[in-house]
């Protein structure tokens, strides 16, 4: 990262960031109620479950036991 301060002005350095992480972001943590807050963390909860069941459903289809053929008995 590069600073923001000349390495002359005996200041600290401050890092520069990006827009959202430092601005955008605490800003609508601001502007969002409990109830929002709680919407967002929930919809976030589905989510990681939707790909769970996912994961589970290929684990389940490649742990699955494949029919072997059947026996002829040749004369």
């Amino acid at each position: 990262m590069e600073d923001t301060t000349s390495p002359t002005s005996g200041a600290s350095p401050t890092p520069a960031g990006c827009f959202v992480c430092q601005t955008a972001l605490p800003m609508l943590e601001r502007m969002w109620s409990d109830a929002t807050r709680g919407h967002f963390r929930n919809s976030r909860i589905e989510f990681l479950k939707g790909i769970r069941s996912l994961i589970d459903d290929r684990i389940a289809h490649l742990s699955r036991e494949h029919a072997k053929g059947t026996r002829v008995v040749v004369e």
